[in-house]
């Protein structure tokens, strides 16, 4: 078995942002923009996902799965076209789920989170 590397880890929360295992890459915890509106935070969460695979090389079309996360699952319109505006086609397998994010703000601060594998063979 070739080495696991983990990245961005986080003590206090117990958990590492970015995960390199074999040819894949797990991304965790992607917000953004918390408190704005619903395509603010879709944006901001994009924009943190494509910061973390930059850091390790690799473009947001390596992306093969996504796993996202709203509070109101009715925003997933604002977040098909945020998709089609930065994967241009090449998009990723994807699994949507409502969920209430224990994050404080409450109703009027986390909206949106994302997690996501991408491929670096």
């Amino acid at each position: 078995m070739g080495e696991i590397i983990r990245r961005d880890v986080n003590n206090e929360w117990a958990h590492s942002g970015i995960v390199e295992a074999g040819d894949f890459v797990f991304v965790s915890y992607c917000v953004g923009n918390i408190g704005q509106s619903i395509e603010n935070q879709i944006n901001g969460a994009f924009d943190h996902l494509e910061s973390r695979l930059k850091s390790i090389g690799l473009p947001l079309d390596s992306v093969v799965k996504m796993d996202c996360m709203f509070r109101d699952v009715w925003n997933i319109p604002v977040m098909e076209k945020v998709i089609k505006e930065r994967f241009k086609g090449k998009y990723p397998a994807r699994k949507t789920i409502q969920t209430e994010f224990a994050h404080t703000g409450g109703e009027n601060g986390l909206l949106f989170q994302l997690d996501a594998i991408a491929y670096k063979g």
